[in-house]
């Protein structure tokens, strides 16, 4: 019997993790880099390859100018109908660090290639490094340790994450390329992400129900706020290169500014979410420890519990978003630019919006959690005796 549960358990943690990969390396696959225009009468194929050998030669007079050094590779194909073809590759440097791919022998490169009409390789390109191995090396390690640190809640992690990243690439982006309403869009995946993630980790009673209102509301108000303040300081949603370009995607510009606020809801959610399970949960435990205690009570022990945990989670939302931002901030430090050009500027007032609204929303979850929290348990208590299998997490 014993031998059967852990056969179970471990084809539910190779499910799960294949589960994650699955939705993950499809993303991570793919690529902002516009694809090449070749010729009429050839097609353009992306590649992967290897690096069999490097030779490093000087670049011809007439470009010295800004190409300072050429390396002539050799390129082998790894995957795909060219596998095992060899292709000599011209690689231009610039000097700029960010423009440079510099290769050296046994790099994996990920390639644009030219083929014919008839089906034959002309030539590649270089697109970029392959980068993608590690990524799922590291996603894997991040699934392990969910599994070994977590056991049982760790395997449900696991899936309630595989449901996040599952309506996040499968519903809502497609809702917002299809042009429905970002702010929509996200509250109503926000909260169905919201009712799954709970009902899987805080089990099928009063606490979870308590979580998920808490949640919502703390949403909405990080969404409603940034909407109307965003407004009013006429955020044009184009900080970003990425949204600019959206402005030349096919099919039609998207609304950015509704994606600006959209964004802030995604980005707020998770913190929201924590702190109201973790509000929910210290009622349950709290009237579990003392049955008899009374709404005010109860709801002064949520506050005080939310409280405690306001000033980290703030701090997580400010630094997360400070911290995407110390070369912007180095840069107005580095060219001395005064505060009052600063802080007016689109950049600088976007990222503001972003993290003071979610902090807030984050911050209003805290009542309204322990405020539902208190009276779902006031209201189940005089139902259900403390310990029974309602009040179990399931």
């Amino acid at each position: 019997m014993l031998t059967g549960k852990r056969a179970g358990r471990r084809a539910g943690f190779f499910l799960l993790f294949f589960i994650v990969w699955a939705l993950v390396a499809p993303a991570s696959g793919t690529t902002l880099a516009a694809v090449p225009q070749f010729a009429e009468d050839t097609t353009t194929v992306p590649l992967r390859g290897r690096v069999i050998k490097v030779e490093n030669l000087e670049p011809e007079e007439s470009v010295r100018n800004f190409v300072k050094q050429e390396q002539l590779a050799t390129v082998e194909i790894t995957r795909g109908q060219f596998r095992e073809q060899q292709l000599p590759l011209l690689n231009s440097l610039m000097g700029h660090p960010l423009f440079d791919l510099y290769l050296t022998q046994g790099r994996e490169v990920i390639l644009w290639g030219e083929v014919d009409e008839a089906g034959k390789l002309r030539q590649i390109y270089l697109q970029d490094f392959a980068r993608d191995t590690y990524l799922y090396l590291l996603a894997g390690l991040f699934v392990l340790a969910l599994l070994l640190v977590g056991r049982r809640k760790g395997l449900v992690t696991v899936f309630t994450l595989a449901v996040t990243v599952l309506a996040i690439f499968f519903v809502l982006l497609p809702m917002l390329k299809a042009g429905h309403s970002p702010i929509g869009a996200t509250i109503l995946v926000a909260s169905g992400v919201t009712l799954v993630t709970m009902s899987f980790v805080g089990g099928l009673h009063w606490k979870t129900a308590a979580a998920v209102i808490g949640t919502v509301g703390g949403v909405l108000v990080a969404g409603v706020l940034s909407l109307l303040v965003g407004g009013a300081v006429r955020l044009t949603g184009f900080s970003s290169e990425e949204a600019q370009m959206l402005l030349y995607m096919e099919g039609g510009p998207l609304d950015v500014r509704g994606l600006l606020f959209a964004g802030i809801i995604i980005g707020s959610l998770g913190a929201v979410m924590d702190v109201a399970m973790s509000i929910a949960a210290a009622v349950h435990e709290v009237h579990c420890a003392n049955p008899r205690l009374c709404f005010r009570k109860l709801f002064r022990s949520a506050m005080n519990v939310g409280r405690d945990v306001m000033g980290t989670m703030a701090n997580t939302l400010i630094l997360a978003y400070v911290g995407s931002t110390l070369p912007l901030l180095l840069l107005f430090m580095g060219y001395q630019m005064p505060w009052i050009s600063i802080i007016n500027s689109d950049l600088v007032a976007t990222e503001v919006v972003r993290a003071l609204a979610g902090s807030i929303g984050l911050v209003a979850t805290i009542p309204l959690t322990a405020l539902m929290a208190g009276l779902l348990q006031f209201r189940v208590s005089g139902k259900e005796r403390p310990g029974s299998n309602m009040e179990r997490v399931v």
